[in-house]
């Protein structure tokens, strides 16, 4: 669609809303920013856009106005589609994009388009660096912190698009149809938004609802849900396995990561020369690897960039030992799933800190796993109390309240010994005391040093 001279009204003034704006001002398109937190003040919302980049700002009340005179609505990820003002807009017939199908909008290159519950960021992550590995024009964007508005326009026929995508943005989809997409499996999370796993599957599925045979979807085999996808896809399905090998795709035998065509299997790397550990990283690798032979980089390539490849930020990342305990920071550990494979990851015994913001997770298969790894569990935040609950339904009881992620580390040091670990990977979101998991992140390593 051409926005040249069109009306568009982008709802939310955060960090995507901006991004919005500003990419909507360097096309020529007329842009409206609204915001319902009627407490924000539209000049302090003004200050927040770049310099030289121009939006009216209509803070709260009446959607009537804004309706009436717009060509596009385009909302920001946290704007549930269900919310007054999306249906205000959809009932008058105007389109609702978010900003992934904004950003599509101008995308000259080729795209590859990664979603899932767990491992979506060290998956991108690692994509976008065997990419640039191969000496391609690369943009590593979308919900991993960098907006696919402010990179697009840089895009041309050579360059590659790297774009890691949440479930909030996938709702919002239209003709967004990358090369290759990934799902990299299904479990319950961000249900609060969603209601039912089934309606959770299905705005996941929706990254590649626009793909051809021509395009590539890659699936996780070892999840029934999606192998059940890749036999309904109008893409060509391509699947990564833990457990089993794979008609096309990439699979784990013993310890090493081989690629097959369906004719001939070729052999990739073996695990044991990775700096990254834990089974799920096994899976984040073969999904990473398998989009990357989709796009045509040589296994050369790709085996010499996994090889040197560490862990991002804030997942099962390493801090410090002291006193001979070694101490992890996975806050980005946001629902019972991710906090599992963390435990599984653990190869000593673990206190683990947990609790945070409310998603209606349940947390019964989580401490579940806990066995013989996980020997204390530090409590924070609104779910404290449903955890602890839980825990003591499967006859776990030696559970640590405490009021502060500071106090959490503080009594984590004072109970751990030589050779044990101290786990933060909450399995749950940081809104309820927290900006983000990256400042809960941050807070915990900092906490940590100053012991």
């Amino acid at each position: 669609m051409d926005l040249q001279g069109k009306c568009v009204v982008v709802v939310g003034s955060g960090v995507s809303g901006i991004g919005a704006v500003k990419l909507l001002n360097q096309v020529g398109a007329e842009a409206v920013l609204y915001d319902g937190n009627e407490k924000l003040d539209a000049s302090e919302v003004e200050a927040r856009l770049p310099e030289g980049v121009k939006a009216k700002v209509v803070i709260g009340g009446s959607f009537d106005e804004l309706v009436k005179g717009a060509d596009l609505a385009v909302i920001s990820p946290g704007v549930p589609v269900d919310s007054p003002v999306v249906i205000a807009f959809e009932e008058a017939n105007v389109p609702v994009w978010g900003e992934i199908e904004l950003a599509y909008n101008y995308e000259k290159g080729i795209v590859a388009a990664i979603t899932g519950t767990n491992g979506k960021t060290t998956t991108t992550t690692l994509v976008g660096e065997i990419v640039k590995a191969w000496g391609r024009e690369t943009y590593v964007v979308g919900n991993i912190g960098n907006s696919y508005t402010g990179e697009v326009l840089k895009s041309n026929k050579d360059s590659v698009t790297v774009a890691e995508i949440s479930s909030f943005q996938l709702e919002t989809v239209h003709e967004f149809a990358p090369k290759v997409s990934a799902i990299l499996n299904i479990t319950p999370d961000h249900l609060n938004r969603h209601y039912t796993m089934e309606n959770y599957a299905a705005v996941k599925e929706r990254i590649a609802a626009r793909q051809d045979k021509t395009c590539f979807c890659v699936l996780n085999y070892d999840d029934e849900v999606l192998r059940k996808f890749g036999e309904e896809t109008t893409a060509t399905p391509v699947y990564f396995s833990r457990k089993e090998k794979v008609e096309r795709g990439t699979y784990l035998e013993g310890t090493m990561i081989k690629y097959t065509d369906g004719q001939e299997s070729i052999d990739v790397i073996d695990v044991r020369d990775m700096l990254l550990f834990g089974a799920h990283n096994h899976e984040n690798v073969m999904a990473a690897a398998a989009i990357a032979i989709c796009l045509g980089v040589p296994v050369q390539i790709i085996a010499d960039t996994i090889r040197n490849f560490k862990a991002v930020e804030h997942r099962i990342e390493y801090v410090r030992t002291l006193d001979g305990v070694e101490y992890y920071n996975d806050s980005k550990g946001t629902n019972p799933d991710s906090t599992i494979k963390a435990i599984e990851a653990m190869p000593k015994k673990t206190i683990l800190i947990a609790g945070g913001y409310d998603k209606h997770s349940e947390f019964d298969e989580m401490i579940k796993t806990f066995g013989d790894t996980v020997i204390e569990l530090v409590l924070l935040g609104v779910t404290k109390d449903k955890i602890a609950a839980a825990a003591r339904a499967q006859g776990f009881d030696n559970i640590c309240f405490v009021d502060s992620l500071k106090e959490a580390v503080k009594v984590s040091h004072d109970d751990a010994k030589e050779g044990q670990i101290v786990l933060l990977s909450p399995a749950c979101a940081s809104w309820d005391m927290f900006k983000s998991y990256e400042e809960r992140g941050r807070l915990f390593k900092q906490y940590v040093n100053e012991l």
